[in-house]
């Protein structure tokens, strides 16, 4: 039962019900297993990545450094949301507490700014190491790789904050249900029974934050298409493209969803189409990035080959 706590004349909410999961005994059995496999290969597929770029020296490189960074958070990521899904889809009562709701749209929030940032970084090496590669080695040095994952950790991880320290002070009170697959600050303020009138600077900050690291990334990639145009070599050509490809690939994934999401301001769409775009961010792109960045790449690849290798000549000296 979901609870309630009576204060004055109102009775407060202290559960939200995820109302868009199908009871079990009506296809929430058929969501789940899909979608238990999926969370399966997220965290093997990241994890082999992450354990990959930290074993093999012929991946100590800032471009394989950052991937393992966004191989981390992608994780942590996916296990702010779907464990709690494939638990609503099981599960009779389909709720979550109001504590576990703001946790988990600031962790949500924080990873998924963390690695919007941490793209940005990522763009910024591939424009260095394409557009001024004498002097790549002193610039892209392991300490400003390692200051730039700070940074973007520091800001993913602060940004948020403000907001769910304010949304912690709303009275919630009515309707418990919340019309999304995970908490998020739209659905989320929607129930609460006060004036929630600053989601519109709530929206700019979204707004300023997306574009920030969309224009810059996007302007990277314009001068790299534009150097790389300019290579007098076919193959020169090719190998950059190919090296920005994965990158690029990912970055229009992530920030296509996002955009659509949270680049709407006062539109509206229906519960389906919201859950939709949801969807495409919170499952499909983390599903998609281990596909892209290992099976797409020759030198990953390579690398999770050595991997097996290692561990199965460890295995037949053990035995």
């Amino acid at each position: 039962m979901t609870r309630l706590v009576t204060s004055g004349n109102q009775t407060m909410v202290t559960e939200f019900l995820f109302s868009v999961f199908p009871p079990l005994h009506q296809g929430g059995l058929l969501f789940f297993i899909p979608l238990l496999l999926i969370y399966g290969f997220i965290i093997t597929g990241n994890l082999m990545i992450f354990i990959a770029v930290q074993l093999d020296a012929a991946l100590h490189t800032p471009m394989y450094f950052f991937i393992s960074v966004l191989s981390f958070l992608e994780i942590w990521y996916t296990t702010t949301t779907i464990p709690k899904m494939l638990s609503s889809l099981v599960r009779e009562q389909k709720t979550i507490s109001l504590a576990g709701c703001l946790l988990q749209m600031y962790f949500f929030h924080s990873l998924g700014i963390t690695e919007g940032c941490v793209l940005t970084a990522m763009a910024i090496d591939r424009y260095i190491a394409i557009c001024s590669p004498l002097r790549y080695p002193t610039i892209m040095t392991p300490k400003l790789c390692a200051q730039l994952t700070a940074g973007s950790c520091l800001c993913g991880f602060l940004l948020v904050l403000p907001e769910i320290a304010w949304i912690a002070t709303l009275p919630f009170c009515g309707s418990n249900q919340i019309r999304q697959i995970f908490c998020d600050f739209a659905p989320v303020l929607s129930l609460a029974c006060t004036d929630t009138s600053l989601v519109v600077i709530v929206d700019a900050i979204h707004a300023v934050e997306i574009l920030a690291s969309f224009l810059a990334i996007a302007l990277s990639y314009v001068r790299i298409i534009v150097v790389i145009l300019g290579m007098p070599s076919a193959e020169g050509r090719r190998k950059a493209f190919s090296t920005c490809a994965a990158h690029l690939a990912v970055f229009l994934l992530f920030f296509g969803s996002v955009s659509v999401m949270y680049l709407r301001f006062s539109a509206t769409y229906s519960v389906f189409w919201d859950t939709a775009i949801a969807v495409t961010f919170v499952i499909l792109a983390p599903f998609l990035n281990p596909i892209i960045y290992s099976l797409r790449n020759k030198d990953m690849k390579d690398a999770i080959g050595r991997l097996f290798c290692r561990r199965r000549r460890a295995g037949g000296v053990g035995g």
